[in-house]
């Protein structure tokens, strides 16, 4: 995980998708759709150039999209 972060895709337990900031209590989006939540946390990924964590309905993570933190080429 790079220095500024990451956000993330998570199961709502009332229902729905939330879009959250690592070590926030609170999400900074809501949406009824897991694509409409992932639209979104996409786009504040770029702007804010944090990876991406795309969560499943359990919980566990799916996937992972760096915006900004890679080191490609790699170093050396």
């Amino acid at each position: 995980m790079g220095k500024k972060g990451s956000h993330h895709v998570v199961p709502n337990k009332d229902g729905g998708w939330d879009v959250k900031k690592s070590g926030s209590q609170k999400a900074s989006y809501h949406a009824d759709k897991k694509a409409e939540a992932e639209k979104v946390a996409r786009e504040i990924s770029r702007n804010q150039g944090t990876e991406l964590v795309i969560h499943g309905k359990d919980g566990k993570i799916q996937r992972k999209d760096s915006h900004g933190n890679d080191d490609y080429p790699p170093k050396g």
